[in-house]
């Protein structure tokens, strides 16, 4: 066996998803997978640094410390639930948490101090992957799209987590974050119903689309600007949304209309690259049927699968990714993809933190 751990927790907070992978094969086999809950006070103070302008250093350093603590905590259950003990793996591929992204000034920080991972667990952590390729010129994100073209054959991969992302894997390699996916919307639903999450997507199949409402949210620069790009919370959060809203909106009606700019700016999206064929689903919105069913019924000539049916299961797919980085950085291999990201160049990516 050549065993890796991979630790994921992306714009929609809703835990660290924790993966062991075997990557002895031709093809990565997930040996095992558990989802950490980020304790309250913890995903409270992590939704707070998100917003422009909370920069404590304080704040940041006492939240990357407990952050990592709650990481470590995913690590000791996962390798239990495995069987597994610590000397058996490789390394953990932590991705963090993402406070800010702002590769329009070169940088991306995700907190969960690798040390206090390092040492909670016993085993050796590479994290900090983003800052190469952002150095190289480099979007740093997407970086999902080269575990997509190592692993999978779908002429497109669409991943909707808290912001939706393609990869175009015909002739020409590609791929770019399309703009929200579920955080918008997740973050109505917390906002008018104090749950974390629209189930199902029943909140917004309770509601009307608002035309008007849609093309103010739709004429959003970044949605026409050419890729690689990418982007977050940072440009899509409820201060966004406020400002095109009148006051006077049903909060029902503002949900699905959230739902259809999610959808709209992905469809866009895959009609410019060309797609189609097939596009495979992955994320917590591959979770949501009206989501799902409004893309079939926008892009009815796409096949729509699952990565699920390629050995891939969806909802770990991005943890994967990372413990597949780290075994790309421990071979001395490159973890990104330049169609991608916009980077110079191929690059290894990440820093090695040994446990001892």
């Amino acid at each position: 066996m050549e065993l890796y751990i991979g630790l994921m927790s992306g714009t929609s907070m809703d835990g660290i998803d924790a993966v062991l992978v075997d990557f002895a094969g031709t093809k990565p086999v997930l040996l095992a997978s558990h989802l950490q809950p980020l304790p309250p006070k913890l995903c409270q103070g992590l939704h707070g640094l998100c917003q422009p302008g909370s920069d404590n250093l304080e704040a940041v350093m006492s939240l990357s410390l407990a952050f990592a603590q709650t990481s470590a905590q995913a690590v000791q259950q996962l390798l239990k639930a495995a069987g597994v003990a610590a000397a058996q793996v490789e390394a953990i591929g932590s991705h963090g948490q993402t406070i800010r992204h702002r590769p329009q000034w070169g940088y991306s920080v995700q907190i969960g101090d690798a040390a206090t991972l390092a040492v909670a667990t016993g085993i050796d952590v590479v994290s900090n992957f983003r800052m190469k390729d952002l150095a190289l010129g480099g979007q740093g994100a997407p970086l999902v799209p080269a575990f997509h073209k190592a692993v999978l054959s779908s002429e497109a991969v669409l991943n909707i987590g808290g912001i939706a992302n393609v990869t175009h894997l015909g002739d020409k390699v590609c791929g770019f974050d399309t703009g929200p996916g579920n955080t918008l919307m997740d973050a109505w639903v917390r906002r008018h119903l104090g749950q974390s999450y629209d189930k199902d997507g029943t909140f917004a199949a309770s509601g009307q689309v608002l035309p008007e409402l849609l093309a103010t949210l739709l004429a959003e620069p970044y949605f026409s600007q050419p890729w690689p790009k990418s982007t977050g919370r940072e440009l899509f959060h409820l201060d966004w949304l406020d400002a095109a809203l009148t006051g006077q909106e049903a909060p029902a009606d503002v949900q699905a209309t959230l739902l259809a700019l999610t959808v709209e700016s992905i469809a866009r999206h895959l009609e410019q690259l060309g797609v189609s064929d097939s596009v495979a689903l992955c994320g917590g919105g591959a979770q949501n049927p009206v989501l799902c069913q409004a893309l079939a019924t926008r892009l009815p000539s796409l096949g729509w699968t699952t990565t699920d049916q390629q050995g891939i299961p969806g909802d770990w797919l991005e943890a994967m990714a990372f413990a597949w980085l780290a075994r790309q950085f421990i071979k001395g291999q490159p973890g990104n993809l330049p169609q991608a990201t916009g980077a110079a160049r191929p690059a290894i990516l990440g820093q090695l933190t040994k446990a001892w």
